[in-house]
């Protein structure tokens, strides 16, 4: 919620989105749709403890991703109209976006505990207790 509150504060201050009550209302729609997808997100990865991480971490992208969607594309269609957003070739760019986020991301945090890992091993055999 503090991303989305962030992602609204630039907007509406610095990018100058209209202040208008529709475009309010999809500000409030698309923190709605995150929690949704957040929510989505963390029903399979629940479920699916036995696979791999990178496995639970697709099946949790790909359900975070559809229900974000979805929601976001009812509301268009239920409420405030624009489904012109939710064009096949937007959606593709969209997820190719989001996927090569989250290839980033995952290998990025790899990386991050690798380097811990390695770090607690050399601190390890370098402490004193090691030499007494």
């Amino acid at each position: 919620m503090v991303v989305w509150l962030a992602n609204q504060a630039v907007g509406f201050g610095v990018l100058n989105y209209p202040r208008t009550a529709q475009a309010f209302a999809w500000g409030v729609a698309i923190g709605g749709a995150a929690v949704t997808a957040t929510l989505a997100a963390q029903w399979p990865l629940g479920r699916l403890g036995s696979l791999r991480s990178p496995i639970r971490t697709v099946v949790a992208f790909g359900a975070a991703f559809a229900l974000y969607q979805l929601t976001l594309y009812t509301v268009a269609v239920c409420v405030l109209g624009g489904t012109g957003a939710f064009g096949p070739r937007i959606i593709g760019q969209v997820l190719l976006v989001n996927a090569v986020t989250l290839v980033g991301l995952f290998g990025l945090s790899r990386v991050v505990v690798a380097a811990a890992s390695a770090a607690r091993r050399r601190r390890a055999l370098a402490s004193p207790a090691r030499f007494a």
